[in-house]
């Protein structure tokens, strides 16, 4: 119990030495010319600065913070009362139509390809161009993947 005060003052003395320490900033250049800042002395001829600091003012923070999310918030308003809420009814409408005349000619486009015994191509001269094994399965895999994505709901 005798020690305890004095154990308090030796923790108060240390930390008050650590603070001092710790709020010093030295410059130094080494051989390279490359200049380096630490808060240890290090290198040839290290300069101390006289570095200033104060204490963060939490209100002018919280101040700071506040206006930057009411900022923001306007901001999210804006665009969204800028942005349209989606596609009219009609535009809709003509959106549906299109995908199910599209969907019908790829789906007639697919039978073609299955009932065909050769499918072919015409080049720039107009002459046709028989597809071999390969190319004619990648074609039918094409139109298969546009039938899927046009006649899926």
């Amino acid at each position: 119990m005798r020690y305890l005060p004095i154990a308090v003052v030796l923790m108060l003395v240390v930390s008050a030495a650590e603070i001092a320490v710790a709020g010093d900033i030295y410059k130094w250049t080494d051989e390279e010319g490359n200049v380096h800042f630490e808060d240890r002395p290090a290198g040839e001829q290290p300069e101390r600065l006289a570095i200033q600091s104060k204490p963060t003012d939490p209100a002018r923070i919280q101040a700071m913070m506040q206006a930057r999310a009411s900022a923001a918030a306007k901001v999210a308003e804006e665009e969204a009362a800028a942005t349209p809420e989606g596609p009219s009814p009609e535009e809709l409408q003509a959106q549906a139509e299109e995908r199910a005349r599209l969907c019908s000619s790829y789906r007639a486009q697919l039978q073609k390809y299955i009932t065909s015994r050769r499918l072919y191509r015409e080049d720039e001269s107009g002459e046709r161009v028989y597809l071999d094994e390969d190319e004619t399965l990648a074609a039918r895999e094409r139109v298969e993947n546009q039938v899927q994505e046009f006649c899926s709901s």
